[in-house]
């Protein structure tokens, strides 16, 4: 193992004062270091103590999935996953795990990607985002029509699939854009390719995004195009626009220091682009997957971080518990082609933004626990980094490991899983 000389990051996740001489040598040790972040897009582990108060008491979405048909995740178990406190699925050995493993709280209001990605990158938000559960007011969707000269269909909750079946025909006759929001933090626009050429919704996405502000500050607008016959089927040429983070964020530590910052699947839209030195969106995991994989060839010094996306958007939000169980274990299956590409000074961190349990009434994000699974050849097998108060440890974590200085929400845990102090 690589020891780690520089000084300890602080509750911040700031490094303390040091003098040049340890900085030069530091920064000898740490050139070269990856580390891998990769967010399972809603696989909760579990309720958080609150939950009842966001109408998700019970909710997990982690032992749902695992109830579904050929459910199977060697590769992670093996790595700790069910050795989690809390975790319910059944552990098949007694072997000890091959990597770190523990739980995370949310400590923001909220349960959307939004704040979850924000969180793990080191803000911690102290209300939600605002959501429009009996749609949008009206003079917010005048602004919006006025610049964009076209009318608005549906204004109000609706499913992404439901919404194209039903106002679809109207939207082709009559070229009004499909505007819709759910529970979460949405502002989101349907159109036919044929009828608005995704070139055109992408604008109409920028003009909603500069009028989504303040009382109307969504966390995304999204732009949702669809295409063929009724009842018609969404394209992947999805794009987000999320509001620019409020605070620093590791990201914005890292790339002001000279760090590649790699931004995989949504990522960049869920941080407006702030922070981040060079991107790639993908149509869904599959994708997502072979492109993380493709990193791990890849000479880069910083941060890789990916968001794998259909665990949430495909099976979570239409309750698909098989789907769902069969994505997670299509990941597991994928996940030794990038644990083999890993190297000395190689850190690989897998957790989640929030839950959506796919077997409760409900299609909204649940709020849970997520998982944090570290590996790497530095990581110590079986640590323990128990029950850690926010995901903002992770972005701590993550600039520990780096040895990059930065003020950010979050405690790291980096000493727990690389031989140092146990936690008490």
């Amino acid at each position: 193992m690589t020891e780690l000389i520089f000084e300890k990051v602080n509750n911040c996740g700031s490094i303390a004062p040091e003098t040049e001489a340890v900085k030069k040598e530091r920064t000898e040790i740490v050139m070269g270091r990856r580390v891998f972040l990769v967010v399972l897009d809603s696989v909760g582990i579990g309720a958080l103590p609150d939950a009842e108060l966001y109408g998700d008491a019970g909710s997990n979405t982690l032992l749902a999935a695992s109830n579904s048909n050929g459910f199977a995740m060697p590769n992670m178990e093996a790595l700790g996953l069910f050795d989690i406190e809390g975790v319910k699925c059944l552990k098949k050995d007694c072997v000890a795990p091959s990597g770190a493993f523990g739980r995370l709280k949310e400590a923001s209001k909220g349960k959307d990607t939004t704040i979850g990605h924000w969180e793990i990158a080191g803000i911690i938000s102290d209300s939600p985002l605002p959501t429009f559960p009996d749609g949008f007011p009206q003079e917010l969707l005048n602004a919006f029509s006025e610049r964009t000269g076209r009318s608005v269909l549906c204004n109000k909750p609706y499913s992404g699939t439901d919404v194209i079946r039903d106002y679809g025909k109207e939207h082709m006759e009559t070229g009004a854009l499909i505007v819709y929001t759910s529970a979460d933090s949405v502002f989101q626009i349907a159109a036919h390719e044929a009828v608005v050429p995704v070139e055109e919704l992408y604008r109409y996405c920028e003009i909603a995004r500069e009028l989504c502000q303040g009382e109307y500050g969504v966390g995304r607008v999204i732009a949702r195009p669809f295409e063929g016959e009724w009842p018609f089927v969404r394209t992947s040429r999805r794009h987000d626009y999320s509001l620019v983070p409020p605070k620093t964020t590791m990201l914005n530590v890292l790339a002001e220091n000279g760090y590649d910052v790699i931004g995989v699947g949504k990522i960049n839209d869920i941080f407006a682009g702030s922070g981040i030195t060079e991107f790639v969106r993908s149509s869904g995991n599959e994708e997502g997957i072979e492109q993380m994989i493709a990193y791990g060839d890849k000479e880069f010094h910083g941060l890789c971080f990916v968001n794998l996306v259909d665990f949430d958007s495909k099976y979570g939000h239409r309750n698909d518990v098989e789907g769902y169980g069969k994505a997670l274990t299509y990941f597991d299956a994928q996940l030794p082609r990038l644990l083999e590409k890993l190297r000395e000074g190689d850190l690989l961190i897998i957790t989640a933004d929030h839950g959506c349990d796919p077997s409760t009434p409900s299609t909204d994000h649940s709020r849970e626990y997520v998982p944090a699974i570290i590996t790497g050849p530095s990581v110590k097998k079986g640590a323990c980094i128990g029950t850690r108060e926010s995901f903002a440890d992770t972005g701590a974590t993550v600039l520990h490991w780096l040895g990059a200085s930065g003020e950010i929400a979050g405690s790291s845990y980096l000493d727990l899983i690389t031989g140092g102090e146990k936690e008490s």
